[in-house]
């Protein structure tokens, strides 16, 4: 069992049972707490329940870095919001933040995620462009043809773009570029990155978000361009568009607060 389905795509468990208070919330899914704070743990943070250091599912005690105060605030605050029953999908950056301590910082995993990563450029969302119906197009230059501007200037790749969804795949050294790009990010970076390619379906847009040259917002609009053009066409459909509306910002929400060294 894991806490929620973005960590049930990004983290696998050891074998055997690994006793913490956070397994035992998955097992019950129910509060036994009673108290959440922030401890301090010789140069580290703690989030802790009734005095307990939360643990990550590898069961490696969840330690954050002093600049990382923010993140461990908005942990905590995950797990004092949950009242009587444990609510697996508000717990995301929980999870981002265990992906990061317990999987990012592996030789093998960082090699394993990188080429998973890259793997997206030559289907990545902005790279495929519509002439009709024209609202979708407008959407699409509005958000699109800035951020792929930015991405051949910034990184002085070659970047593809189609009507078609024949696009044949990068080129290699577009590839190579970007991958010695993440070759050079940190932990968090990549976790966060991983998290915002798996919700947009976007390299682009991720790195976008990485690197801070989008906000949460318009990373999350960028990533929404078809449907937002339907709605604006057709209307929204509820507990349909509202639901996904809302689990995007969450997950790039996570991603971009975990980048933050406050």
């Amino acid at each position: 069992m894991r806490w929620n389905s973005s960590l049930a795509a990004e983290t696998t468990r050891p074998d055997g049972p690994v006793i913490s208070e956070t397994n035992r919330a998955e097992a019950t899914l129910k509060r036994f707490w009673k108290t959440v704070g922030i401890d301090t743990h010789g140069d580290s943070l703690a989030v802790t329940l009734d005095k307990r250091a939360l643990k990550t599912p590898s069961g490696n005690k969840m330690l954050l870095p002093q600049n990382k105060r923010l993140v461990a605030t908005l942990i905590a605050g995950e797990w004092d919001s949950q009242e009587t029953m444990l609510k697996p999908h508000a717990l995301p950056m929980t999870s981002i933040a265990s992906r990061a301590l317990d999987a990012m910082s592996d030789e093998q995993t960082r090699h394993d995620v990188r080429d998973a990563l890259l793997k997206y450029l030559d289907t990545d969302t902005i790279c495929f462009h519509q002439e009709e119906p024209p609202l979708l197009a407008e959407l699409q230059s509005t958000h699109w043809v800035p951020l792929l501007e930015w991405a051949r200037s910034t990184f002085d790749v070659e970047i593809q773009t189609s009507e078609s969804i024949l696009l044949s795949e990068q080129p290699e050294e577009t590839k190579r570029k970007l991958g010695a790009v993440l070759d050079t990010f940190d932990p968090w970076e990549m976790a966060a990155m991983e998290r915002a390619t798996y919700t947009t379906k976007s390299f682009l847009i991720a790195l976008a978000l990485v690197k801070k040259q989008l906000s949460i917002e318009q990373a999350a609009k960028a990533a929404q361009i078809e449907v937002d053009s339907q709605i604006q066409r057709w209307g929204e459909v509820e507990d349909s568009h509202d639901v996904d509306f809302h689990d995007v910002r969450r997950q790039l929400g996570s991603a971009a607060c975990l980048l933050s060294y406050t």
